[in-house]
């Protein structure tokens, strides 16, 4: 097993869509009824129930690629939503899996994720796929993640990503960005799914988090922008947020937190 503390960063990809997908959001019953952590945060002292704040990359801290994904469809005359069924079919052996796993290359999974795109009646251009799923920083969740680790809590970035055979480049366009270099640096742990070789929903991967975090799921909060990854995290006794957008997830966050995080 191996993970950094500040790795280069592969955007996250899922295999299934929101609307697919089931919604997990947080269940305050779930938390433990008792805070045991106090915290001093600007002379202001305060209990939480948490320790740790683990947070997804692409879709959380970035933006996500499903407009990009629509508009390269639309361009191209090919059905809508195309790219996302593709993803959702045989979600644990397609390509998007494999490589996200780190069992093929590049060019294996642009093989791959073109023939199930073939098998669906469709042309689809692999490389131009892997090129739409760069996303944008989105200021403010940095901003909240700068304040979450200010408060105190230990923080992890859980991705998965593509490495493409590379040991030092992933092939999403994020290694070698000054803006999401600067991010990832700031994560006290980081868990690539091209260097475990699992990834998320495999509940394996969530265990390494922990792991790696030291932390008890019952102490940790997890942020996702898809249910499908937040249902194992929440089985397993993490309190969960789905983020659709920003703002609420933040608001959500803060609530949790009992934190002010912008």
């Amino acid at each position: 097993m191996q993970a950094r503390k500040a790795s280069a960063f592969g955007c996250d990809v899922r295999p299934i869509d929101d609307e697919m997908a089931m919604w997990c959001g947080h269940d305050p019953n779930s938390q433990p009824p008792n805070a045991t952590k106090t915290r001093d945060v600007s002379t202001i002292t305060y209990v939480s129930n948490f320790d740790a704040v683990l947070f997804d990359f692409g879709g959380v801290i970035l933006t996500s690629p499903f407009d990009a994904f629509a508009a390269y469809e639309k361009e191209q005359g090919l059905p809508d939503r195309l790219i996302r069924t593709i993803n959702s079919t045989n979600p644990d052996t397609n390509a998007w899996a494999k490589f996200e796993r780190g069992d093929v290359s590049t060019d294996g999974f642009v093989e791959l994720f073109e023939a199930e795109g073939a098998a669906l009646g469709h042309e689809v251009d692999g490389r131009r796929v892997l090129e739409l799923i760069k996303g944008e920083v989105r200021p403010e969740m940095v901003e909240a993640l700068r304040r979450v680790k200010a408060a105190g809590y230990t923080t992890a970035c859980l991705t998965n990503n593509f490495r493409g055979g590379s040991e030092n480049a992933d092939v999403a366009g994020g290694h070698g960005r000054a803006d999401v270099d600067a991010v990832m640096a700031m994560f006290d742990e980081v868990v690539e799914s091209s260097r475990v070789g699992v990834r998320k929903p495999e509940p394996r991967f969530y265990e390494i988090a922990l792991e790696l975090v030291d932390v008890a799921a019952e102490r940790a909060v997890f942020l996702d922008d898809l249910g499908i990854n937040l249902k194992p995290a929440r089985a397993m006794g993490m309190a969960t947020i789905k983020v659709v957008g920003a703002a609420e997830a933040i608001a959500e966050l803060s609530t949790l937190l009992d934190l002010d995080l912008g």
